[in-house]
This record gives C-alpha cells, sequence and structure tokens, in this order.
C-alpha cells in the first residue's frame, strides 16, 4: 500500500486551508499559557506573598490540623485535592517552606540548607502548622473562595495574612518573559519595620539570610530592579596554614564552597 503525499502550501488554499485559523489559535494558546505560568508558578500574590502551590499546602495543613503532626505523604495527598501538578511539585515546596522554619513545625530530616542535603522522604518526616501560621495566617470568614479544579472543593483564592511573608520567606521563580526574585528578609526587623510603616515613618530594609555571611548593600536600590547585593563568606585564619570559614554566603552550600575552592586550587 503506497503513502499518498499532499504538498503543504500557505496560499489559504488546498490541503492547508486551516492554516491561517491554527497560527491565530497559537498565537492566543500562548498568551493564556504565559499568563498561567507567571499567575500560577512563577510569582506570588502580594497579598499574601504566597504562590499556589504553597498557599494549597498550607490550606491542606490547615484542614488536618489537630495539633498533632502529619506525615508529609498524607498533606500531599491531602493538597492533591487542589493541586493537579503532581506530587513531587507539592513535597519539594512544603520542604522549602519547612527550611525556613515559619510556617511549619517540623519533625525528622528536613535536609539542610548549609550543606544542600536533600530531606529524607515524604513518607518518613512529618509536620505541622506552627503556632504563628494559625494566629496570622487562617480566617474564613475574610477569605474569598474558589472551587477547586474538578469543582468538588473550595480553596482560597488567597489567604489573609496579617504580616509581611513574601519578605520573610523570599522568592524566586522564571516566568515567560519575567522573572521575579525577592531575597528573604529578616523576622523582627520585619515586625518593627512594619510598625513603622503603619505610623507613616520611612521604612528603610535590606534582605538578611539564614546561611549567614556578609553583604555589601551599596548598590542595593532599595531592592528595585537592576539593584545588586555582593555576598561574601566568613573566613577566619586560624593558623598560618588554615582558614576557617564560620558563614557562606547565600545561594550556596559548604559543597559548592569546597569545589570552587578545589577549583582554584587546581588553577593555582
Amino acid at each position: 500500500m503506497s503513502e499518498k503525499i499532499i504538498p503543504v502550501n500557505g496560499n489559504g488554499n488546498g490541503p492547508d486551508k486551516h492554516h491561517g485559523k491554527v497560527s491565530t489559535m497559537y498565537e492566543s494558546w500562548f498568551l493564556e499559557y504565559a499568563s498561567y505560568v507567571i499567575l500560577e508558578r512563577a510569582v506570588p500574590y502580594l497579598d499574601d506573598g504566597l504562590k499556589p502551590v504553597q498557599r494549597r499546602v498550607l490550606h491542606s495543613m490547615w484542614e488536618l490540623e489537630d495539633g498533632r503532626y502529619n506525615k508529609v505523604a498524607n498533606v500531599i495527598g491531602h493538597t492533591m485535592k487542589y493541586h493537579p501538578h503532581g506530587d513531587v511539585s507539592i513535597g519539594d515546596a512544603m520542604v522549602q517552606m519547612g527550611q525556613k522554619n515559619l510556617l511549619i513545625d517540623t519533625q525528622g530530616n528536613w535536609g539542610n540548607i548549609h550543606t544542600g542535603d536533600s530531606a529524607a522522604a515524604f513518607r518518613y518526616i512529618e509536620a505541622r502548622l506552627s503556632k504563628f501560621a494559625l494566629e496570622v495566617v487562617f480566617n474564613p470568614k475574610t477569605s474569598i473562595w474558589q472551587s477547586s479544579y474538578d469543582g468538588r472543593n473550595k480553596e482560597p483564592i488567597t489567604l489573609p495574612v496579617k504580616f509581611p511573608l513574601v519578605l520573610a520567606h523570599g522568592v524566586e521563580g522564571i516566568a515567560v518573559g519575567l522573572a521575579c526574585k525577592i531575597l528573604p528578609h529578616n523576622f523582627c526587623e520585619l515586625i518593627e519595620a512594619s510598625i513603622d510603616a503603619i505610623k507613616g515613618k520611612k521604612v528603610d530594609l535590606v534582605p538578611d539570610f539564614a546561611s549567614g555571611g556578609v553583604a555589601d548593600f551599596s548598590k542595593y536600590n532599595e531592592g528595585l530592579r537592576g539593584g545588586r547585593i555582593r555576598v561574601r563568606a566568613v573566613i577566619e585564619k586560624s593558623s598560618k596554614k588554615s582558614l576557617v570559614i564560620r558563614e557562606i554566603p547565600f545561594g550556596t552550600t559548604t559543597s559548592s564552597v569546597i569545589d570552587s575552592i578545589l577549583a582554584a586550587n587546581d588553577k593555582g
């Protein structure tokens, strides 16, 4: 049986007469995809500083809340009622929030931000909402609700967080034609700055990093686009032949620092 080969032409006639219609579909589809990635994946809502997967994790933990720890695998399964993108993305988002030690009270091996070690399997580690989260994150009466993706459940559009969470957590994401990078800030400084803002005073905030290190904020530009921060490790000389690295810069791990030292040594 011989194959029938149909030539393709671009004049709007013949075999590809629907070509124009398809190209306009691609234009609208790409715009829909771009807006979806921006709103649902890469950029948090300013109202609560959360991406949808983070908000759904917290909402699920609130529904399961009884004061006791829940297996993370159980929380992930519950969250899949609201988040249709698989268990790995939910688990990774939950571990990242747990490592920030603010909204989630953790138990077990949740990894190490200094060494880059990953958390234990989700069936081993446990979590519950922190007292801080229960106090400032949830209020069903003031939340605006929407139907979940399958229409079976209700989920909050945003959570009524009474705290600048987007600055405390920090966020990083790359969307379509747009990237977002907000660095984490110090918890106590944020509370003091919030009080100053309510009183109408000028607020001067710079980021603070859980891994320590030193930073030069002279070109920070108040966090606006184009601003830059130079971060460095804290190194002490303990003897003629020994240097002790006490703190590492933000965005690195002990493994990556060791690798960079070995690479520099190889180059002489």
